[in-house]
């Protein structure tokens, strides 16, 4: 006799397959932007639409990472598995956020990059985003799991911070208004107040 089916269907790639799968997936975005640039589609400045995309798509993963959490909780609906690489691409548009201001965009000149900073206070947001995102990268792995322990979750409750120091780097970046930085800062703070809703406790009869 054929055995009888279960009740959930096992997926034919494993969770890190799957993983990897969405870690690709998500830098299709990165791919058609750079491809755009390089076929002067962006307008007349390829450049500056390249450094906001990637500081955009970054806080769009940054967002869905947080989310997943809340998800499971309240539509309990579970993509844990999917949220080491979802917060891996958060990172990666950072870093390429950076790379291209820093490198494309300043051709790392110190004394150019240097009076940036000292005249802008949003770029030492972004910085501190970046590198609390950088910090979490590195610890993402199985190893560094293992290696911190107990330390591992609360180092990474620092995604909040960060998730705040994007806001405040989003909403203050532009001379001029624009109304999209405030509904991304909007989204987070929904996402780390429902973090503050009491777990309910079940009542025994």
């Amino acid at each position: 006799m054929a055995p009888a089916p279960s009740g959930r269907r096992r997926s034919r790639f494993s969770p890190l397959t799957r993983q990897i799968f969405l870690y690709l997936f998500g830098l299709l975005p990165a791919v058609l932007v750079l491809s755009q640039g390089m076929a002067n589609m962006l307008g007349p400045n390829p450049v500056s639409a390249c450094l906001h995309e990637f500081g955009r798509w970054a806080f769009r993963f940054l967002l869905i990472s947080l989310a997943v959490s809340p998800i499971r909780r309240f539509a309990k609906l579970d993509f844990m598995v999917y949220r080491r690489p979802l917060g891996l691409l958060a990172f990666t548009y950072a870093a390429l956020h950076v790379v291209f201001y820093a490198g494309v965009a300043r051709h790392f000149d110190t004394h150019v990059l240097w009076k940036d900073f000292t005249s802008r206070p949003f770029l030492t947001f972004g910085l501190l985003t970046f590198l609390i995102l950088l910090v979490l990268a590195l610890t993402s792995t199985r190893r560094a799991i293992m290696a911190l322990g107990r330390r591992w979750a609360k180092l990474h409750k620092l995604v909040y911070v960060a998730m705040i120091l994007a806001s405040v780097h989003y909403t203050i970046a532009f001379k001029t208004w624009h109304v999209e930085p405030f509904i991304y800062a909007a989204l987070a703070a929904g996402l780390l107040a429902l973090r503050l809703v009491p777990k309910q406790t079940k009542r025994v009869a």
